[in-house]
């Protein structure tokens, strides 16, 4: 089954990410619209069967597997994200890339490692692109002190420069009160940016020392953050993303790791 993402609610049938974002959607947080497809869909187009969806647009395919981004397993850089799919055959590639993503040799043990046996269950999230100016992470409890503060990352372009590591993101604590505690600059060398054939790197000049977390910036950032608060009770691991100076949500988890 295909549904709209507002009505993927139920986790055991598309998954932890799918129902977190369904949520967010029903609460009015600014989550870009999409699709989910159920586990056992997915599992019959691995096995040849058509895909029942149209783009009409540039989208990211996301994995949700069953058991995703919950309070004990976050699965967090374990399963694939495809960006900038824009045909047919795209998506049908992208949708067997992510769900072959969760048997690698690494998921396969991070799964160990997390006490969990069962066979993975992988449903999909179909999300229209963000064609993001800055992007990045927000933590809404420190992930490595425990600090009752908020740690912002972020980095010009997309935000797959900063979770998969490519680039020394800009950081900012701030406090609860929004009072920022520390801003540091980080080195980034690169954006990653939409094209016409997906995404590729681009080198920055003057951008590179400039941080992209200016006071605007992170006071929307962090009145993100309070709209997550008045949703969920537990501290949130969010990826957000700026178009057109609007901030758009784009996957919400509890935390339930440290910082590498």
């Amino acid at each position: 089954m295909i549904t709209r993402l507002l009505d993927a609610g139920d986790d055991r049938r598309f998954g932890g990410k799918a129902a977190q974002l369904a949520r967010s959607m029903a609460a009015g947080l600014p989550v870009p619209d999409g699709h989910a497809i159920e586990a056992e869909a997915v599992d019959a187009i691995v096995a040849g069967a058509a895909v029942a969806l149209e783009l009409s647009g540039p989208v990211a395919v996301r994995s949700s597997a069953i058991g995703e981004d919950g309070r004990t397993a976050s699965f967090a850089g374990q399963h694939l994200t495809v960006l900038g799919v824009r045909t047919h055959e795209e998506l049908v590639s992208a949708i067997h890339r992510v769900h072959a993503s969760a048997r690698t040799p690494a998921a396969r043990a991070y799964r160990a490692r997390m006490g969990v046996d069962e066979a993975p269950r992988i449903a999909v999230v179909v999300q229209r692109m963000v064609d993001a100016e800055r992007a990045g992470v927000l933590f809404t409890r420190h992930p490595v002190t425990g600090a009752d503060e908020r740690l912002i990352e972020g980095a010009w372009g997309l935000g797959e420069a900063v979770v998969s590591g490519l680039v020394d993101p800009d950081r900012a604590r701030v406090a609860r009160s929004g009072e920022v505690l520390e801003h540091t600059v980080g080195d980034k060398p690169v954006a990653i940016r939409m094209t016409s054939e997906g995404t590729e790197e681009h080198p920055l000049d003057e951008l590179r020392a400039r941080s992209c977390l200016d006071p605007e910036t992170i006071a929307a950032i962090c009145a993100l953050a309070d709209q997550c608060d008045r949703v969920w009770s537990d501290p949130h691991d969010v990826e957000w993303a700026f178009y057109e100076r609007k901030i758009w949500l784009l996957q919400r988890r509890p935390i339930t790791r440290s910082l590498p």
